[in-house]
């Protein structure tokens, strides 16, 4: 069997290759990092290596050049080593664990947002009150004649602190440091204890100088990234932000590329890896050492994400998700201990996951519309989560409604010949001048551009037609230096080889066009199979919550020119942030809170788009640009039909 030697920006990792075993099989089995959105199916091109030593096997180049492919570059998901070999793996195959972009509490916008949604909450009657304090307590020490046992006298010394109506039970890992503890402070202690129904549960017993604040996690576990806050439990400050590349990208962009390969041996433990292991304990780690909190000081975790996420993360099987009729596994999961799945916290911690409501519209989604008020509102209002899924909310204080629509991936960068995640590299904002047709980037990292994601897809295509560059149907229509023609068709060059960070030009072509007016056809066409299903128009919604990863950075009037969004004043429009952590640190802190996310999910109405008549026709007339229907986007087309 060969030996693979794969050089990354994380150092070295050997492996023995399987006879026939591609290299991106042996990467994972060796858990190195290399970027395939299609799970390794030979479509989207992006796992490139260079083989620096060895000989291999590989098909004649489909989305290398051959000059490329003559310096060595491969395809892992479809070369074979046929003797040792050294590979060079690109670092930005490995970027999206320790260099996702996300929202920076330090930047105090996102702490903004917390505070925002924190201060609506309250004035809903929502406010902080988690139910859990701290009691210092004093007993009196034992004399002879007193043999009242140590775990009597502090739950009789609790009940008499609160005012309960009976003794809390003194669980099992308290009374294990019950003894020594008492003794060690004189009989004086602290008890973090949780209130419910007239009821007081101990959760631990400290001595009576640690000044470590009871500490809950609230957790979102997206598709590409997972983010977590710490917060204080008692007063809802948050302590510290922390936030990964999910490490199950490798296994593809997608949900279902996922679910297919934890349907193949051992690819239940390998997905719940992934993410708790590889990705959600070090987020964890890194989250604790900020704070100064220990692991053994986190009491309570709210958790959220769709609903495929939620069954990968708990190991449950998830395949029946993507075949008809479509049934998962379970809309609400009972409280867990994360010990259960590998997460290790205070002993009796609770882990609770925000309930899904549909196949494809999950936790994260309940959680986001607790978040943004619209159940709050007179409405109608809309959420709209923008990520590697897109997921709508629709109605106010009398109704909610929400769906799922298949925009695939080219939100992050999937489906796209240059398109990338929002790492170092990545072009996230852009203007092209209409006279010169040259481009303007603003860059991830401050650095030569490697890709585009999501956001800056979005305006250089917009900036494209609004040049007159391409038409309506993201055809190429001017000529110019950066407009290349060939046998495959045409594109625009966004940056020459000597532009670039890789050395190559990057190309955004019609076919990737294409794909990307498939995906805004995709949203539009849902946000208006939604509101037209119960009568309403686009000129009805008051205010649009916009949500999710690519969210943070997009140019809503962009948007508007593709027709990606509705064409309404941009005031009508917000930017919410990561709504679904907002909505679970709010679930997390606030028990009146936490009953208004399960009476959302309990009062939701789901609709499958597939199922819903004229869905196809309005997805097929969305996919021009902006509309085939210009009166849609008067702003952009004078109102024309």
């Amino acid at each position: 069997m060969p030996e693979l030697l794969f050089k990354t920006g994380e150092g070295e990792t050997r492996i023995f290759a399987a006879p026939d075993e591609t290299l991106l099989a042996a990467a994972r089995k060796a858990n190195v990092a290399i970027d395939a959105p299609c799970s390794g199916n030979g479509v989207c091109g992006k796992c490139r290596v260079c083989i620096l030593s060895g000989e291999t096997k590989a098909p004649a180049p489909k989305h290398l050049t051959k000059e490329e492919f003559d310096q060595g570059w491969r395809l892992a998901c479809e070369t074979t080593a046929l003797t040792d070999c050294v590979i060079d793996v690109p670092d930005i195959a490995s970027a999206y664990r320790r260099r996702m972009k996300t929202a920076d509490l330090s930047s105090g916008e996102e702490l903004e947002l917390f505070r925002s949604v924190g201060a609506s909450l309250a004035e809903a009657g929502l406010g902080v009150d988690s139910g859990v304090s701290v009691v210092a307590v004093a007993m009196d020490e034992p004399v002879a004649g007193d043999g009242l046992p140590d775990n009597e006298r502090l739950a009789r010394a609790v009940q008499d602190a609160l005012g309960t109506e009976d003794e809390p039970e003194v669980p099992f890992f308290c009374l294990k440091k019950l003894p020594g503890l008492m003794r060690e402070s004189g009989f004086s202690l602290k008890a973090v204890v949780e209130e419910k129904g007239g009821r007081a549960k101990l959760l631990d017993v400290l001595a009576p100088d640690d000044g470590t604040p009871p500490a809950g996690l609230a957790v979102d576990i997206g598709t590409t990234t997972v983010a977590a806050v710490l917060c204080d439990l008692t007063t809802g400050e948050i302590l510290a932000k922390a936030s990964s590349g999910n490490g199950q990208i490798r296994y593809g962009a997608d949900v279902i590329n996922r679910i297919v390969e934890q349907g193949r041996p051992g690819g239940v433990a390998r997905l719940q890896d992934a993410v708790v292991r590889e990705t959600l304990v070090p987020v964890i780690e890194a989250i604790c050492a900020e704070s100064g909190v220990p692991a053994s000081h986190i009491y309570k975790v709210s958790l959220a994400g769709n609903t495929t996420m939620e069954h990968l993360l708990l190991g449950v099987p998830a395949e029946y998700l993507r075949t008809e009729p479509y049934v998962p596994a379970f809309f609400a999961a009972a409280p867990l201990d994360p010990a259960e799945i590998g997460v290790r916290l205070a002993p009796g911690c609770v882990m609770t996951l925000a309930p899904n409501i549909g196949s494809y519209v999950g936790g994260d989604i309940t959680s986001g519309a607790l978040a943004s008020m619209i159940w709050d509102s007179d409405g109608p209002d809309m959420l709209i989560d923008l990520g590697t899924n897109g997921e709508i909310v629709f109605g106010g204080r009398e109704f909610l409604m929400s769906c799922a629509c298949s925009a695939g991936p080219a939100f992050e960068g999937g489906d796209i010949s240059c398109g990338m995640r929002a790492t170092d590299g990545a072009i996230e904002k852009a203007s092209i001048d209409r006279e010169t047709m040259e481009p303007a980037f603003g860059v991830i990292g401050d650095t030569a551009p490697v890709g585009v994601c999501g956001s800056g897809i979005i305006d250089v295509i917009a900036g494209l037609f609004e040049a007159g560059i391409i038409n309506g149907k993201g055809r190429f229509v001017r000529d110019g230096r950066r407009v290349v023609r060939d046998e495959f068709g045409a594109g625009y060059v966004l940056a020459f080889g000597d532009e670039s960070g890789t050395g190559r030009r990057l190309v955004l072509n019609e076919t990737d066009i294409d794909s990307f007016i498939r995906a805004k056809g995709a949203v539009f066409s849902a946000i208006m199979t939604l509101i037209s299903s119960l009568g309403f128009t686009a000129s009805d919604l008051n205010r649009i919550s916009v949500a999710g990863g690519i969210g943070s950075g997009i140019n809503v009037a962009n948007a508007i020119k593709i027709g990606m969004l509705p064409d309404l004043p941009l005031d009508r429009y917000r930017y919410i942030g990561n709504s679904s952590l907002t909505g679970m640190w709010a679930h997390l802190t606030s028990r009146p809170a936490a009953e208004k996310l399960g009476e959302i999910s309990s009062s939701m109405t789901y609709i499958e788009l597939s199922t819903e008549p004229g869905y196809m026709d309005a997805f097929v007339a969305a996919c021009f640009l902006p509309h085939t229907d210009g009166s849609l986007f008067p702003s952009v087309t004078g109102g024309a039909k």
